[in-house]
């Protein structure tokens, strides 16, 4: 029995509705592992209900000024804007950094790329699926770390395009 690529998208819709973190089918050869990624809630410290707030003071003004306020310019308004490029996950799979567990990794953070070339591989119902680069420039994040599943569309790197 083999996967479509509709079915196991559905399975992860259904997996997400429910309690369940890791959901495991197996047919003849053939082994479909999902597993939820680890999500931390943090939840603000509680406030006592004897604490209140000071009564708010208002003051009126005689003579409001005429013109608006122009913004003080800071730092960052100074710096160029980088234009960031986020390469996603195209299906749910296994990330890894290289070809094989001896070879190098297909990227650094800091590498230059060019459009089309291999960043990382996918590996999804034993397949390994290529994933390229949609744009040219230099790799600034690497946000999942190797053999670490992955959801459909999770960012998986993000290129700063030249």
């Amino acid at each position: 029995m083999e996967f479509s690529l509709e079915q196991v998208r559905e399975l992860v819709t259904i997996l997400n509705k429910t309690d369940i973190t890791e959901l495991t089918l197996e047919s003849g050869d053939v082994r479909l592992s999902i597993r939820k990624s680890e999500t931390r809630m943090v939840t603000a410290p509680q406030v006592p209900a004897a604490i209140t707030a000071a009564p708010a003071t208002t003051t009126a003004i005689e003579n409001p000024p005429t013109s608006p306020v122009a913004p003080t310019p800071t730092i960052a308004d100074s710096l160029p804007t980088k234009k960031l490029i986020e390469i996603t996950s195209p299906m749910v799979g296994t990330f890894y950094r290289s070809p094989s567990p001896d070879d190098a990794p297909f990227v650094e953070i800091g590498d230059t790329v060019k459009k089309g070339s291999t960043v990382c591989i996918i590996e999804a119902m034993k397949l390994m699926n290529e994933i390229e680069s949609e744009s040219s420039g230099k790799i600034v994040e690497i946000l999942v770390d190797n053999s670490q599943p992955v959801e459909y569309g999770q960012v998986l790197m993000r290129v700063e395009a030249t």
